[in-house]
């Protein structure tokens, strides 16, 4: 059901991109699709702006729709539980730094500088 709405959503989100691209550029900024530019008068009537303009409409409404269902359904089908709620199986064992310039646990490290000073932890040397 996801693969099928995945590839609905893109043949959507395709078509939405050419029929924007085919509209006359209102603005000029690149002097593309102006009145005195190529293209030969290609959609240049009132009742194909009013098509293209429906047309973008309906796509994007569909396009929001399709998104919202891809949503719901990756958030329906996914357990409600997270990485980091597993625990480390009870036979694992703890493992030691990965290089020696890092400090083990409790001897002298950042992390036992940034804890509150407490009672003294004595340190094997």
């Amino acid at each position: 059901m996801a693969t099928v709405l995945l590839v609905i959503h893109l043949m959507i989100s395709t078509a939405l991109v050419g029929v924007v691209l085919l509209q006359k550029s209102e603005g000029g900024a690149l002097g593309i699709g102006g009145s005195a530019g190529g293209g030969g008068g290609f959609l240049t009537g009132r009742g194909t702006a009013n098509l293209l303009t429906r047309t973008t409409a309906a796509l994007a409404a569909a396009f929001f729709v399709t998104s919202i269902s891809l949503t719901l359904l990756a958030r329906h089908s996914v357990n409600a539980g997270s990485v980091f709620d597993s625990t480390r199986p009870a036979g694992a064992p703890v493992t030691a730094p990965a290089t020696p310039g890092e400090s083990a646990p409790g001897r002298g490290g950042i992390l036992d500088k940034l804890q509150p000073s407490g009672p003294a932890v004595p340190q094997n040397q």
